[in-house]
């Protein structure tokens, strides 16, 4: 059975990185553009996991995060973040976060963290 992934970022560029990535590994890919987006797509698809950029207009990574995991505290969410945002990195994972990535990132390291993440129960 095929895992299912939510790509969020406001990158196009980053959101096919990540796309080109996991799908090569036989994920499904969906996408979002930014946190508000992201919130209204999880409810809708249910992915297996979320890949969360953290700074986004309109909605942060962090708001969607407390949101999704209001509505589904089994939410699975990796966030992922530039080089500097250590407190934000933190306040997600204090928020319900499994694990996170930081930008420029290698393409195994998204893999062995994706993999880790759905092998991990959220803590609700």
């Amino acid at each position: 059975m095929s895992r299912t992934v939510l790509v969020v970022d406001d990158a196009a560029f980053m959101r096919m990185m990540i796309r080109d990535i996991l799908a090569r590994e036989g994920y499904v890919i969906h996408e979002a553009v930014n946190g508000r987006d992201a919130v209204e797509k999880y409810l809708e698809i249910k992915p297996d996991i979320v890949t969360m950029d953290i700074t986004m207009p309109e909605m942060s990574g962090l708001e969607a995060l407390r949101l999704i995991r209001e509505q589904d505290p089994a939410a699975r969410v990796l966030v992922v973040s530039a080089m500097g945002q250590q407190k934000m990195i933190v306040e997600a994972l204090e928020n319900g976060a499994l694990d996170f990535l930081v930008k420029p990132f290698q393409p195994t390291k998204v893999l062995e963290t994706v993999k880790k993440c759905l092998q991990t129960t959220p803590r609700g």
